[in-house]
């Protein structure tokens, strides 16, 4: 099986395509009746959903995946133990599932690139879901110890009261920018016009 779009995207880091791609040459290799089972990089599968944030796909190939393979490959394993922590919104779960396997060469970036991509958007959540939080808590969302995570959101603007230990999040600014259309302007004009006249 030919596995040279996977390849090209795991080396352009395109790792948002990487679902997608080993969905087409599964449902290729399927439809052609390759045997494909035993050579698939499941691993890689399942972190391209658990990437876009796709869990649901990921569960189903999960559920699709031979139990020989699940219970022959680690790695399968794992990165489903990451999908699962996504599954039941345990946010400090999935970096603790990230950080306890021993990933391979191949799927080492990947799983950064996901550890990266999740932790910004657990950050966006705690901006859009908190006015305070402690630091306990924030440091449990973001994965890292108390220290780095109160280091990370003090850098972010949020504010530190240390008798309390808990921290003040400082909403960032939605910059809106607003272009004006020269048809909206005309339209404006003549209708302010034929309201004067």
């Amino acid at each position: 099986m030919d596995f040279t779009p996977l390849s090209n995207a795991l080396t352009a880091k395109s790792y948002d395509k990487v679902a997608d791609i080993c969905d087409e040459l599964m449902l290729k290799a399927a439809a052609e009746g390759v045997p494909f089972q035993d050579e698939w990089p499941y691993a890689i599968h399942l972190l391209g959903h658990i990437y876009v944030n796709d869990v649901n796909s990921a569960r189903f190939l999960w559920k699709s995946i031979p139990s020989t393979i699940k219970e022959g490959q680690q790695e399968v394993a794992a990165a489903w133990n990451i999908g699962q922590k996504l599954w039941t919104h345990d946010y400090s779960g999935v970096h603790e599932a990230v950080r306890h396997f021993d990933w391979s060469e191949q799927t080492r970036p990947l799983v950064a690139a996901f550890t990266e991509v999740y932790s910004q958007r657990i950050f966006r959540l705690l901006l859009s879901a908190y006015s305070t939080v402690s630091i306990q808590d924030t440091a449990l969302f973001l994965g890292m110890n108390e220290d780095d995570a109160t280091k990370y959101v003090v850098g972010q603007g949020w504010i530190l009261d240390s008798a309390s230990q808990m921290l003040t999040v400082k909403k960032q600014a939605v910059a809106v920018e607003r272009k004006l259309d020269s048809d909206k302007l005309q339209r404006l004009t003549e209708y302010v016009f034929y309201l004067e006249h």
